[in-house]
């Protein structure tokens, strides 16, 4: 599954996001979604939500 669909994106599912720094070299980062922070029901360039570690990316790839 894509990160693009809100509806795909729920608490506590394991994801890979990229972070704002890592946009460029497309670095993933590894977590545990705690909060969805983009509020339409898509985005072309992922979902922005925050980790349970508090870094906030969009979200690439569903786990």
């Amino acid at each position: 599954m894509n990160g693009k669909n809100r509806s795909n994106i729920k608490a506590g599912l394991k994801v890979n996001i990229v972070l704002k720094q890592d946009q460029r070299s497309g670095k993933l980062t590894q977590g545990i979604v705690k909060d969805l922070l983009t509020n339409s029901a898509t985005h072309p360039h992922g979902i922005k939500v925050r980790l349970t570690s508090g870094e906030v990316g969009r979200v690439q790839e569903i786990l």
